[in-house]
């Protein structure tokens, strides 16, 4: 193998990763900064649209669901009732009986100690309405339903840990409508909608559930995080990104995904939120659809309903029981949850992506050491050391290797001198000096080979994950999230401007500067490649990881500085035993940089 050709491929791999990083954070600043201003601006109230009556599944659905039809403003102001519970707060609104006012009280905007808590749900006269809502299709198409507009009354209140509410409505044809909620000390809600038939005929009706976005949400629209519609149905995780979702529907010209499946769950997921449906007993079986409304504006629509309408005979009584959760994705709660309930796979919520087997394992072992030590970028110092521990053995054998290829460096730009028109008798040569030598070019490899994997798992960790959100460290890093605050271009802030609002190339934070100087350092240790362009691409590299990691999450530079300190270290120690052993023997050549080894040539 050759061994210069692969630090190429690795190194342009990751700088493509890397570039496209750069590339799209001006889409996520511009995303913190919306986060920052929206929730305290609305617009004002204006004429509601009439909201269909739900998602309407199979043949018993009288009408096609997504299409919304004006109406006129209700006379009556609409009325609520609080949610008080440990971590949320907020209101279910009882018209139209939907939770539109939801805000998490354990999180914030910003890490700003005024900054308001975030909100999750809000109603229709916000910038972005989102809210989860329950209802019935009539699929006998003449039983009076409830509506968008309809006013519920409330028994209890307001809703909190061991204090249900329950909503009820009479729709005067001798059927009672009732949806109760139950809330637990975190995120989720436990729900029964029942209908009552007190009329003397058979009623048919198709008991649902729904979460709706009247507006699409700013995403960070970056490609290793994926917002959108998310699901597990059947055992199989279900995505669908919104400008899919909106291309599949218009060319079905229905939902963009439909499915029936036992249990399972479903809903929508941002970067750290979520709000998901699920029936409460995962055996029962539902219907599931993703949908996207245009009329006029884009909407949003995940819903969950029985596969087909249910009959409910005179003096009989009929329910749908499922659960809705909206909060936070945090990973221990969520895998509660999957255990408590039996949820498969609610933890895929958080994108933990194709490194699966070792983001999560690493998430774990990061969130034990942090809450050990209080401090998650101590939790990172203290992770990569031990990971370098774990691999010594086979990173010795490596950097034994390259102090030899440093060595045997001059000998090898002799002999490309002696038949640079002979490449073929060049390499022929070189691969008898390796054996000769007991060289393999081919281990020096293996570091940067079991770095690479660990570098995308915790990259994942610190940008999926919410346990990282807002995460000091020590100093100036106040979130291990978000990038260094700090900028060489206007001195570390002695100057009162910023660059980065002119260019996002002129962001030089501190911990980057002190990165670039360790892969320095570690690249003066490395043997020097025979070819001159080679050398000097390997000297730039450097400069370029500078640049481009400027943007990245304060914890993974962090990481990488204290990784190629921890390197350092190692491979020169590793490198000083092995010349003094040499040295012992009478072996030892000191080496030649490959420019005056030409020259001797």
């Amino acid at each position: 193998m050759d061994q210069k050709r692969l630090f190429i491929a690795i190194a342009v791999s990751i700088g493509i990763l890397l570039i496209f990083e750069m590339w799209n954070r001006p889409t996520r600043e511009a995303e913190q900064r919306r986060l920052e201003q929206q929730r305290s601006t609305q617009v004002a109230p204006a004429t509601p649209a009439q909201l269909p009556a739900g998602p309407a599944g199979g043949a018993a659905a009288p009408a096609t669901p997504g299409t919304a039809t004006a109406a006129a403003t209700p006379a009556t102001p609409e009325q609520r009732i609080r949610i008080e519970a440990p971590r949320v707060s907020g209101s279910i609104n009882l018209r139209g009986a939907r939770i539109d006012d939801l805000v998490l009280l354990d999180h914030r905007e910003t890490v700003a100690r005024n900054s308001p808590p975030v909100r999750l749900l809000a109603p229709r006269t916000d910038v972005h309405p989102y809210f989860v809502q329950w209802g019935w299709s009539a699929a006998d198409g003449r039983t009076r339903v409830p509506d968008a507009d309809t006013d519920w009354s409330v028994e209890g209140g307001p809703l909190g840990v061991d204090r249900p509410v329950t909503l009820s409505w009479d729709n005067g044809q001798g059927q009672v409508f009732r949806i109760r909620l139950e809330i637990d000390r975190d995120y989720m809600l436990a729900i029964r909608q029942s209908v009552q038939n007190r009329g003397t005929e058979a009623v048919q009706l198709l008991p649902w559930t729904r979460i709706r976005r009247d507006a699409t949400p700013e995403v960070a629209g970056f490609f290793i995080l994926h917002e959108g519609f998310v699901g597990v149905l059947d055992g199989r995780l279900v995505e669908w990104t919104y400008k899919d979702a909106k291309a599949e529907a218009e060319k079905r010209r229905g939902p963009a995904f439909e499915t029936e499946s036992a249990g399972g769950w479903a809903g929508f997921t941002d970067k750290y939120w979520l709000t998901a449906l699920m029936p409460q007993n995962q055996a029962t079986r539902v219907r599931t659809a993703f949908r996207h409304i245009n009329d006029g504006r884009d909407r949003w629509q995940a819903d969950m309903a029985l596969p087909a309408a249910e009959t409910i005979a005179p003096g009989a009584e009929a329910s749908f029981d499922t659960r809705t959760f909206a909060g936070a994705k945090e990973v221990n709660l969520l895998d509660a949850y999957a255990s408590r309930y039996g949820i498969v796979d609610f933890d895929k919520a958080v994108d933990f992506g194709w490194f699966y087997f070792l983001t999560k394992p690493f998430f774990h072992i990061l969130h034990f050491l942090g809450v050990s030590f209080g401090n998650f970028g101590v939790a990172i110092l203290v992770f990569t050391l031990c990971l370098k521990i774990l691999f010594f053995p086979l990173a010795n054998k490596s950097y034994k290797s390259m102090a030899r290829m440093k060595v045997l460096g001059p000998k090898m730009s002799e002999i490309k001198e002696r038949h640079k028109d002979d490449p073929a008798k060049a390499q022929a040569e070189m691969m008898a000096l390796y054996r000769s030598e007991k060289v393999n070019p081919a281990s020096g490899c293996l570091p940067i080979l079991i770095q690479i994997p660990v570098f995308f798992a915790l990259y994942k960790v610190l940008f999926v994950t919410i346990e990282m959100r807002h995460a000091p460290f020590f100093g100036w890093i106040q979130d291990l999230s978000a990038p260094d605050p700090t900028n060489l271009f206007n001195l570390f802030g002695l100057l009162p401007f910023d660059p980065a609002h002119l260019s996002s190339l002129l962001h030089m934070p501190a911990w980057a500067i002190a990165m670039g100087l360790t892969m320095f350092l570690q690249y003066k240790l490395n043997p020097a490649p025979p070819d001159p362009i080679q050398a000097k691409l390997f000297a730039w590299m450097p400069l370029i990881f500078t640049f481009m990691l400027a943007g990245m999450p304060a914890g993974l530079v962090i990481y990488w500085t204290w990784n190629n300190l921890l390197s350092i270290s190692q491979q020169w120690w590793i490198m000083r035993m092995d010349r003094e052993e040499q040295k012992k023997r009478g072996t030892y050549v000191a080496p030649v940089k490959p420019e005056k080894a030409a020259k001797k040539g």
